[in-house]
């Protein structure tokens, strides 16, 4: 599995001349396969997960995946973590479901017959084979998270970070969603307020107030995160 490491991570936006800090003092080395990561809202927890692939960058301390430090490398860090929103209307960018998947392979230097085999399989994978050719914005919801899954997993990437994936979605395809979340070879570190998600996860993060105040097994980090906030 890759290594991302925090050290001292502190991270504060400017508010009206002064500022608001959202993570402070974070330091951690993740190893494991699955992480999950909880709390409540504007505890800090998208903050953090956002800058595994330096879509944030800290204003103190240093955020490295294999060494490779967030606010020197970050167009190489992006090639190798992927990242999925909780809505995923926010990164379908092209006008069809095959052309979204096929967008992120663009720069990879791959044959158009490379790209159709890849883009085929991903559609295959994540049940969206019958839908190619139609308006990517018209899926429904599920098939629209499914779609976003699909876009980052074509690149291949070493780690996939998802912020919320199942928030916006029935229960149906949130199971969808974990079925297929507990199907991947690569790392994944999942930000969630449906704490059965991460209950066979092999460590979770618990973030309150701006710092972490929990690392451990999936039991003991819902019964801290409860006692944080109940």
């Amino acid at each position: 599995m890759p290594v991302i490491e925090f050290d001292a991570v502190r991270h504060a936006y400017p508010v009206s001349g002064s500022e608001r800090t959202v993570l402070e003092d974070v330091s951690l080395r993740l190893t494991e396969h699955r992480v999950g990561v909880i709390g409540a809202n504007g505890s800090g927890k998208s903050t953090f997960v956002r800058m595994i692939n330096a879509l944030v960058v800290p204003t103190a301390g240093a955020v490295r995946v294999d060494g490779l430090d967030t606010a020197k490398d970050a167009r190489a860090i992006r090639r190798r973590v992927g990242f999925c929103f909780t809505d995923p209307d926010a990164q379908i960018v092209m006008p069809t479901v095959g052309e979204d998947v096929a967008f992120g392979l663009r720069r990879r230097g791959l044959s158009k017959q490379e790209v159709a085999a890849r883009v085929d399989a991903a559609l295959e994978a994540y049940g969206l084979q019958g839908h190619r050719d139609h308006p990517a914005h018209l899926l429904s919801g599920g098939q629209k998270q499914l779609l976003a899954l699909a876009a980052v997993l074509v690149t291949d990437p070493d780690v996939v970070v998802m912020d919320e994936p199942t928030t916006l979605l029935d229960l149906v395809n949130a199971h969808r969603v974990r079925q297929v979340v507990a199907g991947l070879r690569q790392q994944v570190v999942l930000v969630t307020h449906h704490l059965d998600l991460v209950e066979d996860f092999e460590r979770v993060l618990v973030f309150h107030e701006a710092r972490l105040r929990f690392d451990g097994p999936p039991g003991e980090a819902v019964e801290a995160y409860r006692r944080l906030v109940l």
